[in-house]
């Protein structure tokens, strides 16, 4: 079990527990009210069914997280509720004043938001009319006192119900943000990678065409296109690493160059014009972007001759027009399309974009993007910052509810005494009852407050300051809040010592009602209020404090979802556009050599660069919306033509694969890419033996070389071999590259076959 879930389940256990033994003693208050002024059996016993069932439609109907408040029978249990609390009442006047409490907080729960909150008020409303029925000399301050009563009950009832709820709703929804925060990181690739390799795989196809027709006729020239595409490649490999990473920042400048080579090697004419203040960087890249689509659609799409390329400021904005005579037959708004990731980079910074066909069969392309777009930027993070934590501010306002409710609760009780203790009692109680809550809610149910031990010690010893020197100076238990200090003590000392601090305090309270002469009843009342305001006070901010937790730890997750994401990606990256460049690099090498002593085999070479660069279009297309499944057939064709095409002699061995699960032949053919490169890069080998052997249980892949590398070459994380690792792992296999006794090199895959 992972340290959230092991919070997720103790703070699902907190709460039973404390539902539990709070509406237990609230329960058990009654009961001991029937006692004390009904003793004959059948009257208890009626009396206990009653308690009883009303525990029961709380806990296992109202309470229960999951369960559904809006069924049918929600409202009967509801029903069911209404006599329980209303029918004994004219039997057990003095003891039941409690239980409205339970009617209004499970009305909370089930009825329609419209009507919840007035049937509350009526139910709490009802407390002190019926009380004041039942004893007509009751006084204003006693009706106050129990409507309050009910409300607090209420409130309590209704929040230890929910804030489980919350929590398993909570967990739920972290799973989601991190799905969508996979969803957006994948679109973030997909646009990276149609923006930057996207140009750069086209610019490498024109090239090759191009130099497969100079080859021969126009060799010196077609020489320079070569040495481009060589240039081309290199910088494509860095994109790959680039946005494996994060967004790259392009150079405005060095991409008006590439876009002037490009233009004039496809015969189209440009004009380039420049005059603007400095950009931000995040500018500079969105209109460096723009420039890379706006060249790679004109040489996709059209068949322009002309294109006049305009970057100009004026104020804080700075536009780039794009205007060429070729206009496409019609405008592709496809999702996910060049112009749809472009509109989206461009508005994400407070810009814009437009793209349309004018007259005369022109085409033009125009963004606008403020210069400095990190006001932009700031904003767009400080509504992030700003999203409501809504479950959080949920809590804290029923916990200071809650709170208030019980100091309105004492201060009625207080009110009651004003004969006995005099103004001078009542100023000193209320400094006391001000004082308690103050703490409660400045500091104790705080959860991000940091306090040394000494520290929480003081304000536990000015808490009980507060509690304890009214009900000792005028003998009266009723004069303080002593089961704030209770909670309070299990909230800031450790366990081992909080929750014995609680006890010795709770028990306290029962000691001062016995020295003070109070009945038993009393004296269990006492023990059972404090207990519960105890409880409530812990429970209520322990769960503030979790529900807070797991939204930082929902943001956690949603990072860390998208990391991983990353990782895939930069692992696809490198399996299939690493490789595809660095064949389009070898080749391009060949060719060069070639080119001048022998021209056919060097169109031959530019054929299969144009194959490969063509293949590696699909291939960014592929990895920007999941795992491309390769096949292994076709990887084996391309390792030995391209080992042949490096003058390495190659001998292939491979059973027969037909059969093996899709995931295997995958990993397989992953592991044969990535053999191959590394062979290529790090080796100057001259023989390369591929074999493939599978038995009922086990299918080993070995490609051994006699190119061993003159120093030893450490793959960085997230790449190479280790991504290798990974994926031959994650189907119970394993990878193991090094030194043979034979004096070569090999790298084996094994990988275990599924039982049929």
């Amino acid at each position: 079990m992972t340290l959230r879930q092991e919070r997720s389940s103790v703070s699902r256990r907190l709460a039973y527990v404390v539902i539990s033994v709070v509406f237990a003693n609230y329960l058990g208050n009654a009961f001991f009210y029937v006692l004390q002024v009904s003793a004959t059996l059948p009257r208890i016993a009626a009396s206990l069914a009653c308690l009883l069932s009303i525990g029961f439609l709380q806990l296992r109907v109202f309470s229960r997280p999951g369960a559904d408040l809006r069924s049918g029978r929600a409202y009967l249990a509801l029903g069911a509720m209404v006599a329980l609390v209303y029918g004994p009442m004219p039997f057990f006047p003095s003891a039941w004043p409690g239980m409205p409490g339970f009617l209004a907080g499970s009305a909370l729960l089930v009825l329609p938001s419209r009507v919840r909150w007035l049937a509350f008020g009526l139910v709490v409303l009802s407390n002190g009319v019926i009380q004041s029925f039942f004893v007509p000399t009751l006084p204003l301050v006693g009706q106050v006192y129990y409507v309050v009563s009910a409300t607090v009950a209420g409130l309590v009832v209704y929040g230890l119900s929910r804030l489980p709820s919350l929590v398993r709703q909570l967990e739920a929804v972290r799973s989601e943000l991190a799905d969508l925060a996979v969803s957006q990181e994948r679109l973030r690739f997909a646009r990276d990678l149609h923006d930057l390799l996207g140009f750069s795989l086209s610019a490498i196809t024109l090239k090759v065409e191009l130099a497969r027709k100079l080859i021969g006729e126009h060799t010196d020239r077609a020489m320079r296109e070569l040495a481009e595409i060589l240039g081309i490649a290199r910088e494509a490999l860095t994109d790959v690493r680039a946005v494996a990473s994060s967004y790259r920042e392009l150079s405005l400048t060095d991409e008006i160059e590439s876009a002037r080579s490009v233009l004039t090697a496809a015969g189209v004419r440009a004009t380039i014009e420049t005059e603007h203040a400095e950009l931000s960087p995040r500018s500079k890249t969105v209109l460096a972007t723009v420039l890379r689509e706006g060249v790679t659609n004109l040489l996709r799409h059209s068949e322009a001759t002309r294109c006049d390329i305009t970057i100009a400021g004026t104020g804080g904005q700075v536009s780039i027009d794009i205007v060429n005579d070729g206009a496409p037959a019609r405008v592709s708004t496809d999702r996910g399309s060049g112009l749809t990731n472009l509109a989206n980079r461009a508005t994400a910074i407070g810009g814009s974009l437009l793209a349309q066909a004018g007259a005369a069969g022109t085409y033009r392309l125009h963004a606008e993007v403020p210069a400095d777009s990190a006001p932009e930027q700031r904003q767009e993070e400080g509504a992030r910052t700003a999203r409501p934590a809504i479950a959080t501010t949920f809590a804290q306002v029923l916990l200071t509810s809650v709170v208030v409710g019980y100091l309105l609760t004492t201060t009625t009780l207080v009110l009651n005494e004003f004969a006995r203790v005099g103004g001078t009692g009542i100023v000193l109680t209320a400094i006391g009852l001000v004082g308690t809550v103050a703490l409660v809610l400045g500091v104790v149910s705080r959860p991000r407050l940091r306090m040394s031990l000494a520290t929480r010690c003081a304000v536990l010893a000015g808490m009980a300051a507060f509690v304890y020197v009214p009900q000792l100076t005028y003998g009266d238990p009723y004069l303080g809040l002593t089961g704030f200090l209770a909670g309070s003590a299990a909230l800031m000392l450790p366990a081992r010592s909080g929750w014995p601090a609680f006890i010795a305090v709770v028990v306290s309270q029962g000691v001062i009602f016995g020295v003070n002469g109070h009945s038993a009843v009393e004296m269990a009342y006492g023990v059972m209020a404090a207990t519960n305001h105890g409880l409530v006070i812990y429970a209520l901010s322990r769960l503030r404090s979790m529900v807070t937790e797991l939204h930082e730890a929902r943001e956690e997750l949603a990072t860390a979802a998208v990391t991983q994401e990353r990782f895939r990606f930069a692992r696809d990256l490198h399996d299939l556009l690493g490789y595809s460049l660095s064949a389009i690099t070898l080749k391009s090498e060949l060719t060069h050599r070639l080119a001048t002593i022998d021209p056919g085999r060097a169109r031959q070479e530019l054929t299969e660069v144009l194959e490969i660069s063509r293949q590696a279009l699909a291939d960014v297309r592929s990895v920007a919306l999941s795992y491309r499944e390769l096949s292994f057939d076709e990887e084996t064709q391309s390792a030995q033509a391209l080992l042949s095409a490096a003058d390495i002699e190659v001998t292939v061995q491979i059973d027969a694969c037909d059969q093996l699960p899709t995931e295997v032949k995958v990993t397989l053919a992953t592991v044969l890419r990535e053999g191959v490169t590394n062979l290529l890069r790090h080796s100057k080998a001259e023989h390369c033996e591929i074999v493939l052997s599978s038995s009922q249980h086990l299918v080993t892949m070995d490609i051994v070389n006699d190119g061993i590398p003159t120093t030893e070459r450490r793959s960085p994380d997230g790449s190479g071999i280790g991504n290798l690792t990974t994926r031959v792992r994650a189907l119970g296999g394993d990878l193991q590259a090094g030194l043979t006794p034979e004096h070569t090199y090999r790298l084996r895959a094994e990988i275990p076959l599924p039982l049929n």
